[in-house]
C-alpha cells in the first residue's frame, strides 16, 4: 500500500495535469496487476462502502492516543479532517519502521473486506494495531478507506489517458472497458493490458458518455447555423438505455445502474429491437409536457416505488442519440446518420414512454437566441448544440458538443456558518451556509462551496477564524456581516428545510463587499420565484416539442 499512498499524496498536493498524469503512469508501470486494478478502481471515482462510522473511530482514537477528549476535538477542529487527525496523533517512531509493506490488493481483500463480518472487539483490535504501526501516509489512506471518504483529485479522462499510455491501448477502448460494474482483479488488469474485450461481452456494459462543454460566448462564433443540430436542453437525468440479449438496462451518467427505478420504461423498452443502445434524458412527463426536476427527484429518492408514486410522477425517455444498432457500435458514424437511424426506431416505440429530442429548426443564430429566451417558460435549461458531422466521442472533448444554457437565477445572501473542506483544503474553511431575511431573522437557505479562487478562500478563512461567534464541532457560526451573490439552477418547495424551499446546484458568484447584510435578499423574494416556477410548470404544454 506504500506505493499507492505515495501516489495519493502526489495527486492530492498538485493541481498540475501533467504532474498527475506522470505520477499515475509511474505507478501503473510498476504496480502488480491486482494492485493496479484496485488503484484504477479507486482513481476512477469508485469508493468502498464505509466500514465504520466516525463516531466509533473517534472513541477508539481517544482511548488509543491517551489524550483528553477535549484535546482530540481541538486537534480535529484545527486539522479539519478526521483521517489526517488520526494519522498525526498516532504517528510515532515505531509507526515509521514497524509496518510491513503489504500490497494494496491484499490490504483491501484480506484485511479490510473481512473486517465487515468481524465482531466489534476484533475490529477495534485490528484498527488500533494498524494505527500504531503504519507510517503517516499509509495511516491517512487507511482511515480514508475505512470511512469511505477517499476522494482523489483526478478526472476519469486523466485516468484513462494514463492507462492508455502505459498499456499502449486506445483511450476510447480503455474508457469503454471501465464503464459499468466491474470488480478489481489481476485478471481484469491483464485483460486491459492485452486488449481483451471482457466488458463488451457483458450485455449490461454501457458506453462512455460524450459530455458537452459550456458555451461562454455567442454561437455565431461556431460558424454556419446549418452545420449544427440544436435541441432543447432537458432538465432530467442523462442516461443510456441498453436493450441486449432479452434484457434492458438503464445507466445514469454517474455510472449508476438505475434500471429498477423505472419499471415502466423497462417494460416499454422490451419492444425495441435487440442490440440497441440509446443515449437520452429521463424526465418527469405528465399531460404532454415536461415537469420540474423536483418531481423526478421523488422517484429517485424513494427506496420503494409505490403505485401512487408511479402514477403521480410518470417518466419519459427523450432519446437524442443512437450508439449501437444490431449489436454494432455506430458511434463513429456522423451524428446526422445516427439521427436518421434513431428517428424511425423511436417512431415505432411506445409514445407514452419514448420520445425523440427533436431538432429545433431556425433560419439563423439570432432566431435561435430569441427562442432561447423562452427556456424557463418551456421548463428547459437552454439549448444543446451539436455538429451534424461529428462522431460520438468519449468524455468532455471540446469542439463538437456545446451546452448553451440560460443564465442562472441569483440572489444575495449572508454567510451564517462555515466548516472545513476535504482533501488538500481540509485545513481551510471552504464550505459555507447562507441565509436570507425572514422579517428580522436570517433563515438558512443554501450551502455552497464552489465559486471562489484559492486567494479568496484563504482570505475568507482568516476572516472566519477571527470572527467566529460559536463552535459546533467542526462547524463555526460567524458574525453575520458577509454578503455573497449566489447562483442556482432550480427551486422547489421542501418540507425538509426550515425555509420551505430547496435550491438546485447553489454556488458562489462573488463576494459582495459593497453591500451590508441588511440589504441581502428576503425569503419572500425566493418564494415569489418559486411561485413563478410553479406557474411555468402549468404553462409548459405550450410550444414544447414532443418528438
Amino acid at each position: 500500500m506504500r506505493a499507492f499512498s505515495e501516489l495519493f499524496e502526489e495527486l492530492d498536493t498538485t493541481t498540475s495535469t501533467g504532474l498527475k498524469v506522470a505520477a499515475m503512469k509511474r505507478y501503473f508501470a510498476t504496480a502488480a496487476p491486482a494492485d493496479a486494478a484496485w488503484a484504477t478502481y479507486i482513481l476512477s471515482g469508485r469508493r468502498l462502502k464505509r466500514f465504520l462510522g466516525p463516531a466509533i473511530l473517534r472513541r477508539w482514537l481517544i482511548e488509543a492516543c491517551g489524550l483528553p477528549e477535549w484535546l482530540v476535538d481541538e486537534c480535529q477542529a484545527s486539522v479539519g479532517d478526521f483521517a489526517e487527525t488520526v494519522a498525526l496523533l498516532m504517528d510515532t517512531n515505531a509507526a515509521s519502521t514497524g509496518a510491513d509493506d503489504v500490497p494494496l490488493s491484499r490490504w483491501i481483500e484480506e484485511r479490510l473486506l473481512p473486517l465487515r463480518a468481524s465482531a466489534e472487539s476484533r475490529q477495534k483490535e485490528a484498527i488500533v494495531s494498524w494505527w500504531r504501526t503504519l507510517p503517516y501516509r499509509e495511516c491517512f489512506l487507511l482511515n480514508k478507506l475505512l470511512t469511505g471518504e477517499l476522494r482523489v483529485g483526478v478526472s476519469d479522462l486523466l485516468v484513462t489517458r494514463s492507462l492508455a499510455e502505459v498499456l499502449n491501448v486506445g483511450r476510447t477502448d480503455i474508457a469503454r472497458r471501465l464503464m459499468g460494474d466491474w470488480r478489481p482483479s489481476a485478471e481484469l488488469w491483464e485483460s486491459l493490458r492485452s486488449g481483451g474485450a471482457e466488458s463488451e461481452q457483458d450485455p449490461a456494459a454501457p458506453y462512455p458518455f460524450y459530455l458537452a462543454s459550456p458555451l461562454e460566448g455567442e454561437p455565431q462564433a461556431l460558424g454556419e447555423r446549418a452545420a449544427w443540430l440544436a435541441e432543447w436542453k432537458w432538465d432530467g437525468i442523462r442516461g443510456q438505455l441498453i436493450r441486449r440479449k432479452g434484457r434492458c438496462f438503464i445507466w445514469s451518467r454517474g455510472e449508476d445502474l438505475i434500471t429498477e427505478r423505472f419499471p415502466e420504461l423497462v417494460d416499454a423498452a422490451m419492444s425495441l429491437p435487440e442490440g440497441v443502445v440509446l443515449d437520452g434524458e429521463l424526465v418527469a412527463w405528465k399531460n404532454g409536457s415536461i415537469q420540474p426536476f423536483a418531481d423526478l427527484q421523488q422517484r429517485i429518492g424513494r427506496k420503494k416505488l409505490t403505485a401512487d408514486i408511479l402514477q403521480s410522477v410518470p417518466v419519459r425517455f427523450l432519446a437524442y442519440d443512437l450508439l449501437e444498432q444490431d449489436y454494432i457500435d455506430i458511434r463513429g458514424l456522423p451524428l446526422r446518420e445516427r439521427r436518421q437511424r434513431l428517428e424511425p426506431l423511436i417512431a415505432h416505440a411506445r409514445p407514452d414512454v419514448f420520445g425523440l429530442s427533436s431538432a429545433v429548426e431556425t433560419r439563423d443564430w439570432a432566431e435561435l437566441a430569441k427562442l432561447r429566451e423562452e427556456s424557463r417558460t418551456r421548463g428547459v435549461e437552454g439549448f444543446m448544440l451539436k455538429v451534424l458531422d461529428s462522431p460520438y466521442e468519449t468524455g468532455r472533448k471540446r469542439g463538437a458538443w456545446w451546452k448553451w444554457k440560460i443564465d442562472p437565477h441569483s440572489f444575495d445572501a449572508v454567510m451564517l456558518y462555515a466548516q472545513p473542506g476535504h482533501g488538500r483544503r481540509s485545513n481551510l474553511y471552504t464550505d459555507y451556509t447562507f441565509g436570507v431575511w425572514d422579517k428580522d431573522t436570517l433563515v438558512p437557505v443554501a450551502k455552497a462551496y464552489s465559486g471562489l479562487s484559492d486567494a479568496e478562500i484563504a482570505e475568507l478563512d482568516r476572516w472566519i477564524r477571527s470572527h467566529t461567534t460559536e463552535k459546533f464541532g467542526p462547524v463555526r457560526s460567524v458574525e453575520q456581516t458577509q454578503v455573497f451573490e449566489l447562483a442556482y439552477e432550480g427551486i422547489a418547495a421542501s418540507t425538509r428545510h426550515k425555509s420551505g424551499i430547496a435550491l438546485r446546484f447553489p454556488r458562489i458568484l462573488r463576494r459582495r463587499l459593497d453591500k451590508p447584510a441588511a440589504e441581502a435578499d428576503t425569503l419572500q423574494a425566493l418564494q415569489e420565484v418559486l411561485a413563478q416556477h410553479r406557474g411555468y410548470s402549468r404553462a409548459q404544454s405550450r410550444g414544447i416539442e414532443r418528438g
